[in-house]
């Protein structure tokens, strides 16, 4: 039986940017919004002149009162939908080498808007995957999504961490459940021939980092003979494969003391204790006693990767101030030929306001500072290049004269 699904008309000058690949209609860009339909249904979009454009999840209560689907079918099928988006997505991670742990399918690059799959591979070769729900089009489909989830990757667990704030503004609940399976409290991964236990269950976001996997193996050759200090540590990702790669001394600290126990946790796995001092700080108070040398030993080399503090657009002004005191602060500390690896981690901070913050950084440090790599996420976090919202990490790796 044919489904009939509710039509929306866009303006003129929102046909014309999703002409250009964008996928996200904002509510003053429709004519008119049916606030009966409920949140997450499939609708119809056309344009000014009443021809179809695509299929979107629509949203009446939501700022991004659509994103479109880029299914141009003539009728939509939600099974095939997910079936095709999820092979494909997992056809382009085998392709680039992303055959065990990382990110899976990432929202709206991958093609279901607000999905985000990461996979937790054990040495066992035993998965498990973490799902987070963005948008209520992707929350309506938890079912199928499931279901085809557990078809292709063959998952001994499936974990739905539907924890984030951004669920709030699709008038969203958070919780945490499992979707499938058996998922244990932690698991024990691999990267850059390291071991790390992961907390799936109460971890930050999906309980690891990957976007940043692939700027971890570049610092790799810095790494040697130096001191390095890991501001914002986390699980100690950096500061472990640091100390494996012959640096000479590595402090790790991070505000949270649970991050902490975990870093230290890896240090044993690895039979690294001996070589990671770790220890619970405020980075802010850190950074304060680095570039007023008053720190027993100065490092040559320091890694900061901060939280993201951009929520939104309105907070950027004064989250840039922070990031430019900040990193103003680190590159004061640094010896001349000293290393700074920084990043930030928010898609409104753009490459241009990234690379504007570290040249007023380095302005107000009075120091000469040399950009030796500016990168960004890993591969498996794919960027539409007509749609930015999708760039969100920017790395920079600084040389401080």
């Amino acid at each position: 039986m044919k489904t009939t699904y509710k039509t929306i008309k866009i303006s003129p000058r929102c046909e014309k940017r999703v002409g250009k690949g964008h996928i996200w209609i904002f509510s003053n860009e429709v004519e008119t919004i049916d606030k009966t339909i409920e949140a997450g249904s499939i609708c119809r979009v056309v344009n000014s002149e009443d021809r179809f454009v695509d299929y979107a999840f629509f949203n009446p209560h939501s700022l991004i009162t659509a994103r479109l689907l880029k299914y141009k079918e003539p009728n939509f099928n939600e099974d095939d939908y997910i079936s095709k988006k999820l092979n494909a997505a997992l056809k382009y991670r085998l392709s680039i080498g992303v055959n065990k742990s990382g990110r899976v399918f990432f929202g709206e690059s991958d093609g279901i808007p607000g999905l985000v799959v990461d996979r937790y591979m054990n040495p066992e070769d035993k998965s498990y995957l973490v799902v987070e729900m963005f948008s209520a089009g992707a929350d309506k489909m938890t079912e199928g999504i499931i279901k085809h989830l557990v078809e292709i990757f063959k998952p001994e667990g499936v974990l739905l961490k539907n924890t984030n704030a951004f669920r709030t503004l699709e008038g969203l609940t958070l919780h945490t459940k499992i979707g499938y399976g058996q998922v244990p409290e932690t698991v024990i991964i691999e990267e850059n021939s390291l071991k790390f236990e992961v907390n799936l269950k109460s971890g930050q976001k999906t309980g690891y980092f990957f976007d940043q996997r692939e700027n971890r193996k570049f610092l790799e050759p810095y790494f040697k003979g130096k001191k390095v200090l890991d501001i914002c540590c986390y699980n100690g990702s950096f500061s472990l494969l640091a100390a494996a790669s012959g640096a000479k001394t590595v402090w790790g600290i991070d505000s949270s003391e649970r991050a902490i126990d975990a870093a230290k946790n890896n240090a044993k796995l690895n039979h690294l204790e001996d070589d990671v001092l770790f220890r619970q700080e405020e980075y802010q108070k850190v950074l304060s006693a680095l570039e007023k040398k008053q720190l027993p030993e100065q490092p040559d080399f320091i890694l900061f990767d901060p939280p993201g503090f951009v929520k939104n657009r309105k907070s950027l002004p004064q989250a840039q101030k922070l990031y430019t005191k900040m990193n103003a602060s680190a590159i004061k500390a640094l010896p001349p030929g000293g290393l700074l690896a920084t990043s930030s981690c928010s898609h409104h901070v753009s490459a241009e306001i990234f690379c504007e913050i570290l040249k007023d950084a380095a302005a107000r440090a009075e120091r000469k500072v040399f950009i030796m790599e500016l990168r960004g996420q890993a591969k498996d976090h794919p960027i539409m290049l007509n749609m930015p919202e999708t760039e969100y990490l920017h790395f920079a790796l600084l040389r401080v004269e």
